[in-house]
């Protein structure tokens, strides 16, 4: 056997990130609260992985299992933010288009608020009724799928996994409501695409769209319906059903150029929406198809494409080459299970954010307690906790900014994964950590 004096010395060099985190420095002060958490009897068979920064020092105060690898859910959408606040400026391009001897030509940029319920101001359809008759559509640099990377097939007429696409309209998704004896379809256009299999007047029936096809059934149903959103299909051409939908809202028939030669002409932008409009909704509701589709206008902006794998390569290569662990990012929503992040590596996408744009915009757009995903929790912390929320099943994710009772902003992000407990009990149990945090520091 060999002895310690056989041992060569070796140095331990300890790499500080572009990000501006330092390596690890855990701080015996609040193991109490850790333990807690550690040794909460719901949590333990669960994976966990905690991480508490002190960006005013560059110390970390917590930590566990913190450059440890998990799925991190929702809290994917923290460097989808990213990419928006750096990428799409203050406001969305939400077309480009020019005029030729009075006649419109339009390309569409992946704009989600197109003709979206959210957003009663619509810059582009109000040029498009201007033009009306006289309008041609031009393909999209389209290098995506309708699907993210891993998104789970049967999640198809879930109304959080609505297919992405160049040309979004109405939220890419149908609304289903009960009017006495009648639904109402919104858009209509799908109204004729549905079939009574069951009587409406009693309201125990629900609505289920065939895979591959827009085509619904109404069917018997134990429960009461109260209104429905199913995302439709854009089938094989991602503009297809977007463009019938067009006409048929502008009745008129448009004509589609798909020509990318012409990708290089001198378009015009059209600003549509404010970024952080967008965001805000994004980060409070954690609103995947605005995720996805904010993901792939940044992309549109940076690249000239509309790819999300090929922002995600441009940002990893870029923006969070100095992250202490590289994360397996595939998706801007997080429905995805092949996203993997470390609680280190959210930590550093939030001290960048930090660094490089105004604090009161982050504390608009992240929701507080008593808002948004965190409506049902930190409430006495209301304006103190700035945090995005993430669950999947047997996952609950939260990371972001904790403003604590001495004055000082901490950086956090605690990742539970594989726990088989109820998804509320969880987060019960990170509240309690992190008002320990904000007690102690």
């Amino acid at each position: 056997m060999l002895r310690s004096k056989y041992l060569q010395p070796f140095v331990v060099l300890v790499l500080l990130s572009s990000c501006g985190v330092a390596k690890k420095s855990t701080s015996s002060k609040a193991s109490t609260p850790l333990n807690e958490l550690l040794n909460a009897p719901e949590l333990a068979t669960a994976h966990i992985g905690v991480s508490v920064y002190d960006p005013s020092t560059q110390k970390w105060l917590i930590g566990h299992q913190e450059n440890k690898f998990f799925l991190p859910a929702s809290n994917t959408k923290i460097p989808t933010c990213y990419a928006g606040l750096k990428y799409l400026g203050d406001s969305i391009v939400g077309m480009e288009y020019m005029v030729n001897d009075d006649e419109l030509d339009v390309k569409f940029t992946g704009d989600p608020t197109f003709l979206h319920p959210d957003f009663k101001q619509q810059p582009a359809f109000d040029l498009l009724k201007k033009y009306n008759d006289r309008i041609t559509i031009f393909a999209s640099n389209w290098k995506a799928n309708s699907w993210g990377n891993g998104w789970a097939w049967n999640d198809f007429s879930a109304a959080y996994m609505p297919e992405r696409s160049p040309m979004p309209i109405y939220g890419n998704t149908i609304r289903f409501k009960q009017q006495g004896a009648s639904i109402q379809v919104i858009p209509k256009s799908f109204k004729d695409s549905l079939t009574f299999f069951a009587q409406v007047a009693g309201g125990q029936f629900a609505i289920r769209r065939k895979r591959y096809e827009n085509s619904f059934e109404l069917v018997e149903s134990r429960t009461k319906f109260t209104g429905d959103e199913i995302p439709f299909t854009v089938k094989s051409h991602p503009d297809e059903v977007s463009v019938k939908l067009l006409e048929d809202t502008l009745e008129t028939l448009i004509p589609y150029i798909d020509a990318t030669e012409l990708q290089q002409a001198n378009w015009k932008p059209l600003k549509t929406q404010a970024t952080d409009s967008l965001l805000k909704i994004m980060m409070h509701r954690s609103d995947n198809f605005f995720a996805e589709q904010t993901l792939l206008m940044s992309a549109y902006q940076k690249l000239g494409v509309l790819s999300d794998a090929a922002m995600i390569d441009t940002m990893m290569k870029t923006d969070f080459v100095g992250l202490l662990q590289k994360p397996r990012w595939v998706d801007g929503s997080g429905l995805s299970r092949y996203n993997l992040f470390t609680p280190q590596s959210l930590v550093g996408i939030l001290d960048l954010m930090r660094k490089e744009f105004e604090w009161r915009r982050i504390q608009a757009i992240f929701p507080t307690g008593g808002k948004g995903t965190l409506s049902g929790y930190y409430k006495n912390l209301s304006g103190k906790i700035f945090a995005k929320t993430g669950t999947l099943n047997g996952q609950v994710a939260l990371s972001g900014y904790l403003e604590t009772a001495s004055g000082k902003t901490l950086i956090f992000s605690v990742l539970v994964n594989n726990h088989n407990q109820s998804a509320p009990r969880v987060r019960q149990l990170v509240e309690q950590f992190l008002q320990s945090v904000y007690n102690q520091y």
